[in-house]
């Protein structure tokens, strides 16, 4: 008998294209507030959310590859020159005075300097960058793991989720500015390959990249990494943040996992 297997990429990737197929005839549809297949669509995330998880595990690794395979810079993403007023203080210091804060569900809350980071032990990985709007970069990325940092924290039996909050404006409107901010579960944050990253290809965090710190969450797209970190919060819900979706683009339409 023929045994059947599929890899998860591959089952992710074709139940993704299925479900984009149904977004080519109803583009309006999907933009009303009560649609029924925006419902739908979310039951669709939550789908692939659960079977990645079963599929994939909580250790399963991203692909890793080798310096051969690094063929240009990383390409940024997102907000790539900051023109916040905090973050170009802290930038004209080369952040002498810039902290990461690790506060919420933790019986211990942190405010690190760069220097302690770079004092703890530290991973390198070389992995590709797959991007929302179709583009991927395969680049070394050297940091921090998160897990380091949580465990130091000690966060609580409560806390299912780590959200990062960033010091790059991306929207301005009536009712003030809007930092990017996003989340993972705790699976990822433990995950040995999601670091808090503060070098690239060799060389210090560039400002387009993210300096002084960006999260690498490597089994997921590009958003949900985001760039300039200065605090994480251990919550055990997003309904205190922005408008309870988990993230900036989550709250605007997008997935909250992005998954790959």
């Amino acid at each position: 008998m023929t045994r059947f297997s599929i890899g998860r990429r591959k089952f992710l990737t074709g139940s993704g294209l299925a479900a984009s197929s149904l977004l080519l005839p109803g583009c309006d549809v999907f933009d009303a507030p009560d649609s029924r297949l925006r419902e739908v669509m979310a039951g669709a995330n939550a789908l692939t959310y659960r079977v990645q998880r079963l599929l994939g595990g909580g250790r399963t690794l991203a692909q890793e590859f080798s310096e051969a395979d690094i063929r240009q810079p990383q390409k940024p993403n997102g907000v790539s020159a900051p023109d916040d007023a905090v973050y170009k203080e802290l930038l004209s210091r080369d952040f002498a005075d810039w902290r990461l804060d690790i506060a919420g569900a933790v019986e211990k809350p942190l405010s690190l300097t760069r220097e302690q980071l770079l004092a703890m032990p530290s991973r390198t990985q070389i992995t590709r960058h797959d991007c929302v709007e179709g583009w991927s970069c395969i680049a070394k990325w050297t940091g921090v793991p998160l897990s380091l940092v949580l465990d130091e924290a000690r966060v609580r039996p409560t806390a299912r989720f780590a959200v990062f909050y960033c010091l790059d404006t991306i929207e301005r409107g009536l009712s003030g500015e809007i930092r990017y901010y996003g989340s993972i579960d705790l699976v990822d944050a433990y995950h040995p390959q999601t670091i808090l990253a503060y070098g690239l290809n060799g060389r210090p965090l560039p400002v387009e990249n993210g300096a002084p710190l960006r999260v690498r969450v490597e089994r997921q797209l590009g958003y949900k990494m985001p760039k300039y970190i200065h605090r994480i919060e251990l919550v055990d819900s997003f309904a205190a943040i922005g408008f309870g979706k988990g993230g900036y683009w989550e709250d605007r339409g997008y997935d909250w996992f992005g998954g790959i």
